[in-house]
């Protein structure tokens, strides 16, 4: 569940962070712990050697979620209620967006173009187009709550979009018009993602389950047995065969992501323990990162965890310390992780596997 208003606060005031921006980039900051699990269960502590950047913020709040657009670009949406096309390798803000009245929760990008969809607590769905102008392209309202879930089809032609008003609603890119409507009974939406090359879209919920939607008549296919905490996030793996789901919690209680089979669909297939808070986001990673099918994980705790996919051994954690809560993880590149957080914007990490698995905060913005 979402922490209260009162702790959104930054850690510092907005008048600081526009100080930071002006005076310049390329700062270098406080090191990080980092945590090395071994196949014998010894935890190897040690710190960072490596300073990491700070380029200017692209938010002056705490930051809800990052999209990768291309290779060098990603997009991010906060509580300042702007979206900020950045280039991360560069450390430059390439255009502002704004549009919403309320905190942006949502981002998703359509694939292979500059366009992208913003989801906001003010109910509403904007388009931008980074090549285009400073407005909307449309405006998507349809929705009685805040707008929690954004997925694009894979051939770019429609949008579904999720709320806490329990309800999915199917949208025509091309027109922007609502083509179809569905509402399940407390399915309270806390993320959504298209399953690639198919026409099903999977939805995690309050009520502590996962569905399968297919989009076709926007009717539930599947539901997943039901979880004992809320699942705040879910995605699916490249091929389209498996998907992750993340859950709420606090003292390591509940506090985990899961693996499941969607050619199975009866029980989960692994577990990744370890977080002693609510778990965020969870990615798949790219093949080229590492030997074997690896995941990671984002959690309020501040850290991120690396994890092997088939043993739900963790294999590597870094503790972004004084970041606050950690809201969303995106795949930068074939080597590089993007990471929202509540106090520090958004991190640059980078995986390394040239001796053994590694995470590092490279830059931050």
């Amino acid at each position: 569940m979402p922490l209260p208003s009162c702790q959104l606060k930054p850690a510092l005031p907005q008048v600081f962070r526009r100080l930071w921006a002006v005076m310049g980039k390329l700062q270098s900051k406080l090191r990080h712990s980092t945590y090395k699990y071994r196949p014998d269960g010894h935890i190897e502590e040690g710190v960072q050697t490596k300073a990491s950047l700070e380029y200017s913020p692209a938010h002056v709040d705490s930051v809800s979620v990052v999209a990768t657009l291309s290779s060098d670009l990603c997009v991010s949406g906060g509580k300042d209620k702007t979206a900020v096309a950045y280039n991360w390798k560069t450390g430059h803000v390439v255009k502002r967006f704004r549009g919403h009245e309320r905190e942006i929760t949502k981002i998703a990008c359509i694939p292979k173009s500059k366009q992208f969809f913003s989801a906001s607590r003010d109910k509403s769905v904007l388009m931008w187009d980074l090549q285009g102008s400073s407005q909307p392209r449309q405006e998507l309202s349809g929705h009685a709550m805040v707008v929690t879930g954004l997925a694009v089809s894979p051939d770019s032609s429609q949008l579904c979009t999720g709320s806490r008003d329990n309800s999915l609603l199917l949208w025509d890119v091309g027109t922007g018009r609502c083509v179809r409507r569905a509402s399940v009974s407390r399915n309270l939406v806390t993320h959504l993602c298209w399953v690639p090359r198919e026409p099903y879209v999977l939805q995690s919920s309050e009520d502590k389950t996962i569905r399968l939607w297919d989009s076709r008549g926007l009717q539930v296919a599947h539901v997943f047995p039901t979880k004992q905490h809320i699942q705040t996030h879910c995605e699916v793996s490249m091929d389209g065969h498996m998907c992750i789901s993340c859950s709420s919690g606090f003292g390591g209680e509940g506090c985990e992501a899961t693996l499941w089979d969607l050619r199975q669909t009866r029980d989960r297939v692994c577990e990744y323990k370890g977080h002693f808070q609510t778990v965020a986001s969870c990615v798949f990673l790219p093949k080229s990162m590492a030997l074997m099918p690896v995941i990671a994980t984002s959690a309020h705790d501040s850290t991120v965890k690396i994890w092997n996919q088939d043993t739900g051994a963790c294999l590597f954690t870094l503790s972004l310390d004084g970041s606050g809560p950690l809201t969303s993880l995106a795949v930068g590149d074939i080597t590089s992780l993007l990471c929202a957080s509540f106090y520090r914007g958004v991190h640059v990490l980078r995986v390394d596997c040239s001796r053994e698995l590694e995470l590092q905060e490279v830059a931050a913005f």
